[in-house]
């Protein structure tokens, strides 16, 4: 994975500050105790410029998150939409990579944030393929790890909280270390969950295949995007339970996620899926992804929120 690349401008409270003086300190709540919540987002570039794919539906999961911990974000959706896109604009962004985030400062060192203030970031900079270029064309190889999803009734996984994923880079790390490029987790009854960051889907027989909040996991934008465009390209699509001897039997394997976008799985614990490679009809749901987050399908024009839209210095300089 390629470090972050630094650019010149970072929102943070209500403020464009340089990069290098984006800081908190170290007594930060969430630094402690993971007391945060964020989003990933993507913006892309299109006929019209650049746009980030979803904006809104993003930001509302991005409240609803906050709600969950009772962590009150001190500014607007209208005004967070609003510095996203002035963030692609001065920090010129074409592809690239946008994570909001909110978290609990410093305040004391009680595990209960109470009085603790909120502070609210946005950070933005080009991205390219997270799984690489010939992930997305040829498919990549994951395996089951080891470390189980953690259910709902412990964390709720209709959040996006920055201490759960203590979970995920559990599972990647026993992942890279074994060679493999990412994880698939399982549930607590054994079932398919979903990758490190990522939704899963199989295809059988034509159908495409996904599970759903009951498998405790994040239900995700992109997921939710693909159920949609599979319907539209004639597919069948089913919501339901996935076994693991379902995922190795299945005709074709992908991961759906903002940073993953359509991700096809070629193999899955050293067992080859399909012709072990991208099959047609995650070709087809990739192409038409790819088609709509650039803009070059009016259908799904408005997913897109374009950056030359912003109301320039809305929250201050």
């Amino acid at each position: 994975m390629s470090a972050i690349p630094k650019v010149d401008w970072i929102w943070m409270d209500g403020a464009f500050v340089p990069w290098d003086s984006a800081q908190v300190h170290v007594t930060t709540h969430c630094l402690h105790y993971g007391t945060g919540v964020f989003e990933g987002l993507r913006s892309y570039v299109t006929p019209e410029g650049t746009a980030v794919f979803r904006l809104d539906a993003h930001l509302k999961r991005f409240y609803n998150s906050a709600a969950l911990y009772e962590m009150e974000i001190p500014f607007t959706p209208e005004q967070i939409h609003q510095a996203t896109l002035e963030l692609i604009v001065r920090n010129n962004l074409g592809n690239g990579y946008i994570r909001p985030l909110a978290f609990f400062g410093a305040h004391s060192m009680s595990v209960w944030p109470h009085g603790a203030p909120v502070g609210v970031t946005l950070i933005g900079f080009p991205r390219g393929e997270y799984l690489g270029k010939e992930g997305i064309e040829r498919g990549v190889r994951v395996m089951f790890s080891s470390t189980r999803k953690f259910h709902t009734s412990m964390i709720p996984s209709a959040g996006k909280a920055c201490g759960q994923y203590i979970n995920s880079v559990r599972a990647v790390q026993e992942a890279f270390r074994k060679g493999y490029d990412e994880a698939i987790l399982l549930n607590i009854d054994g079932n398919v969950a979903e990758g490190s960051g990522e939704n899963l889907f199989i295809v059988k027989n034509g159908t495409v295949i996904t599970n759903d909040a009951d498998a405790s996991i994040l239900m995700g934008i992109t997921r939710e995007a693909i159920l949609q465009i599979a319907k539209d390209l004639g597919f069948p699509v089913k919501v339901q339970t996935m076994t693991p001897d379902d995922v190795l039997s299945a005709d074709e394997v992908f991961f759906s996620g903002t940073a993953v976008e359509v991700t096809p799985i070629r193999e899955v614990s050293d067992k080859t899926i399909g012709s072990g490679s991208r099959g047609p009809v995650t070709e087809k749901i990739q192409t038409a992804f790819f088609d709509a987050v650039h803009g070059r399908t009016d259908k799904y024009k408005s997913w897109l929120a374009y950056a030359n839209q912003v109301r320039p210095a809305v929250m201050g300089d």
